[in-house]
């Protein structure tokens, strides 16, 4: 009985197909354990937005479920860089996302359209190389193994006779002192000797369990 349900139609429709219901299957499968790999196990312990986390996953199965059920209709490539296009117009204005939040939500939706669009001309090797290319960028880029956690900020500064050369030390264990953070170096942006203060732009680093003590 079950064999043979994919003779029968409904309205000329195939009530189920097999071979497409199996490819469906193995590649959400895919598209949703590399999504919550991302998500779930390097987004989240850091930033500690579940409100990401649901958006996020919810927008990526979407997206996924649109590309993978649309790709036999010939929009292909042109179709996946139209959602890039509505996202860009739509930028969720009732409230402003930060660059780094907005990263994770465009590499969610690239997840899906990698997983959903690819063909019989991609192997399952290739596929899972792209994810695990991107996992790997992501860590990588989370962990600062390329890179020191080094911050720039302009701070207005109002103590002007301690931006004179000789009094340097004393400037950064100033800064030091006053903000908490391991200020390296200062440089002078400007100086305003009519109130007597200066912008300085101040190079720090944060400690390594800053952001995730900042979420929680």
């Amino acid at each position: 009985m079950i064999s043979g349900i994919d003779q029968y139609t409904l309205f000329g429709i195939q009530l189920m197909n097999f071979n497409n219901f199996g490819l469906l299957l193995l590649k959400l499968g895919t598209n949703i354990f590399f999504t919550f790999i991302i998500v779930r196990l390097i987004f989240y312990p850091i930033y500690k937005e579940r409100n990401y986390l649901f958006t996020s996953f919810l927008i990526n199965v979407t997206v996924f479920l649109i590309c993978f059920l649309l790709a036999n209709i010939k929009l292909k490539i042109g179709f996946a860089f139209g959602l890039f296009a509505v996202f860009s117009i739509i930028r969720y204005r009732t409230e402003p996302i930060p660059i780094r939040q907005m990263t994770y939500m465009f590499t969610v939706i690239i997840v899906a359209v990698l997983n959903a669009l690819s063909d019989e001309t991609i192997s399952y090797a290739e596929l899972i190389l792209a994810n695990l290319v991107i996992l790997l960028t992501i860590f990588i880029m989370e962990k600062n193994l390329l890179h020191n956690r080094d911050m720039v900020k302009v701070v207005k500064y109002e103590k002007i006779e301690l931006i004179k050369p000789e009094n340097y030390d004393k400037l950064i264990q100033d800064l030091k002192d006053r903000t908490g953070f391991n200020i390296i170096k200062a440089e002078i942006e400007s100086i305003n000797f009519l109130n007597d203060t200066s912008k300085l732009k101040i190079y720090y680093q944060y400690p390594n369990n800053f952001l995730a003590d900042k979420n929680k």
